[in-house]
């Protein structure tokens, strides 16, 4: 892949960034121990966290006795059950099959192999015990259907499925609607405000999502473009229609994500994405900013980070952004990177003057991140290999954001109860921060933490926005997350487990681990096992990996290449071509000889002379 230094992020030296790209494949053990030696001083604060998340827990469980009939519905069949596994599986594919004659093959072959019989009655919802019937009474007309060797079972069960199969598929295509209402605001930016206009939902601030994923077209990232400039003149009118000044604090905010707007948002394209993305983004930032509306860039894979890092950097720094906190980021605090990040954004914020709302992020692509560092063979990973160190850097993260008030407004997005604890005891008398929940889940939870005066009571909703064939890849990540029975959210309801199980100590938990990273994860070099290295790759997401190129390219840069037949003879060119650099075409590699076609065969017998 050719490259040169143009395609490097930044060229000028920046102690803190080369700081955070050196921790991008860091060893994993190394920064573990660091994290935990900056949490040292606060050790006597956790016995009191522990204590109050478990009464948490227990307050959350008193109050989620009446859940609604989707949560139960999803908590009988989580992602820990074959069922479950079907049931999403299902989901997922009816919304991309376009015709019922597939969708029905699909659930015949789905239904039948279930044993849906092992979930009647276990529910309290009688919601879930209807859907249960009619799932094993369809599974076993599926069987009867299948079955050839009873002419009139046979016969009946096919009759039945014929009416019976159609009557599940749009069963489920209404869970999914359903499932869609439970995770996604509105359809529209409107939608979306009414309904965070009802009841319970006035005492929660908003961060609202256009849903949508990368684009891969300009067409794609002009339609996203549009939707967030709508979505922010629209937020505008509701808030003049409220009549109520608010700080750039608790105003309302949109969540843009960079890769929707540009359809090569990728490190090897970095030049071009800059040059052409930080003028959209610091349209839409000046929009925001007339408006009184903030602006958060949200979070993406690890090798986009050094990308949204410059952009960011950027449009912050406008002159015509001045005196202006609205423009905010989200961090995952699963990358290594995460801890050095936060230094760089707090020499960006006192360069430019700006105080920078932070969105503290566990992160959602961790699976993606470990099978890209896998196929890359890279020399590591960039997040981390266990749960608990995701969460000790969580914590690690949110201490440091809070020591730095004049620098952060820090944002912190968590379900789980010792996290909130933590923060909560992290801060003492700070309240200049707010937690953030995703819409649709952790509502008990956070009902029973603004209704405690020892919290802060300031909590914002991300909540996406988006048309129904929007929905699928936000639904999936949301329905893995609240379905996997390892979850905080799943958890923090099962009465089978303790609240004592539930809350976990980071620190607590690592001290029982014996090696560091899992030892079920081999580091990429290692995928295949010790007799088969897999093969080495060049990190072109980092600066280093880019710099190394740069200077191997820079290297040949010079040289003027030829190239023509090998052979003991000396037989003259016919003609002579240049060949010129497929990443620059004015750039000139070298020339080409070529011979005549009469002259092959005197070429191939001079070749074959000289062996």
């Amino acid at each position: 892949m050719a490259t040169s230094s143009q395609h490097c992020v930044s060229t000028a030296p920046n102690t803190s960034l080369e700081r955070v790209d050196r921790a991008f494949l860091s060893d994993e053990a190394e920064h573990v121990a660091f994290l935990r030696s900056q949490l040292e001083a606060d050790q006597g604060i956790w016995g009191d966290v522990s204590e109050d998340a478990v009464e948490l827990v227990r307050r959350v469980r008193v109050g989620a006795r009446d859940v609604s009939a989707m949560e139960a519905f999803m908590r009988q069949y989580d992602l820990s059950s074959e069922e479950g596994v079907i049931l999403m599986c299902l989901a997922e594919a009816l919304l991309r099959i376009p015709d019922n004659d597939t969708a029905e093959k699909l659930i015949s072959d789905k239904l039948s192999d279930a044993h849906w019989e092992a979930h009647l009655g276990k529910s309290e919802s009688v919601f879930v015990n209807a859907s249960t019937w009619g799932l094993m009474l369809t599974g076993k007309v599926v069987r009867l259907g299948q079955d050839k060797k009873s002419d009139l079972g046979g016969v009946m069960g096919r009759l039945v499925a014929r009416s019976g199969e159609p009557m599940i598929r749009l069963a489920i295509r209404q869970a999914m609607k359903i499932m869609g209402h439970q995770y996604v605001m509105g359809r529209t930016i409107d939608e979306a405000l009414e309904r965070s206009k009802k009841k319970d939902n006035r005492r929660f601030r908003y961060s609202f999502d256009m849903l949508g994923e990368a684009a891969l077209t300009a067409h794609d990232a002009e339609r996203y473009r549009q939707a967030y400039h709508q979505a922010i003149e629209h937020l505008a009118t509701h808030q003049a229609s409220q009549g109520d000044s608010v700080s750039i604090e608790s105003a309302p905010s949109i969540s843009v994500k960079l890769s929707a707007l540009h359809p090569r948002y990728h490190p090897d394209q970095s030049e071009r994405v800059i040059r052409e993305l930080v003028p959209v983004v610091l349209q839409l930032a000046q929009l925001a900013q007339s408006h009184q509306v903030a602006l958060t860039l949200d979070a993406e894979e690890a090798e986009r980070l050094h990308l949204s890092l410059a952009i960011f950097a950027q449009v912050l720094g406008h002159p015509t952004l001045a005196g202006w906190d609205g423009l905010g980021l989200a961090l995952q605090a699963y990358q290594k990177r995460a801890w050095y990040v936060i230094d760089y954004l707090g020499e960006l914020a006192r360069e430019t003057g700006h105080r920078i709302p932070i969105r503290l992020v566990k992160g959602a692509y961790w699976d993606t991140e470990i099978k890209y560092a896998q196929m890359e063979g890279l020399a590591g990973y960039p997040v981390f290999t266990r749960k608990a160190s995701t969460d000790l850097s969580y914590l690690a993260c949110a201490r440091k954001l809070l020591a730095d008030p004049e620098a952060f407004y820090p944002q912190f997005a968590t379900h789980n109860a010792h996290t909130i604890c933590a923060i909560r005891a992290f801060a003492g008398d700070h309240h200049a921060y707010e937690y953030q929940r995703l819409h649709g889940m952790g509502v008990e939870l956070y009902d029973e933490v603004l209704a405690d005066d020892r919290f802060v009571d300031a909590c914002r909703v991300y909540a996406p926005v988006g048309a129904h064939k929007d929905l699928l890849p936000y639904l999936v990540r949301r329905l893995l997350e609240n379905g996997a029975n390892t979850s905080f959210v799943n958890r923090i309801v099962d009465e089978s487990i303790s609240p004592e199980e539930v809350v976990t100590d980071p620190l607590a938990e690592l001290d029982q681990v014996a090696q560091i990273p899992h030892p079920k994860i081999p580091l990429p070099i290692d995928l295949y096992g010790a007799s088969r290295p897999n093969s080495t790759g060049i990190n072109l997401a980092s600066l280093e990996g880019q710099q190394s190129v740069a200077a191997g390219y820079a290297a040949c840069h010079e040289k003027t290449w030829m190239g023509g037949y090998r052979g003991a003879c000396s037989i003259p060119s016919a003609t002579n071509s240049s060949v010129y650099s497929p990443f620059n075409t004015k750039e000139l590699v070298g020339t080409v000889d070529w011979v005549s076609a009469e002259s092959v065969s005197e070429v191939g017998a001079a070749a074959l002379a000289a062996q």
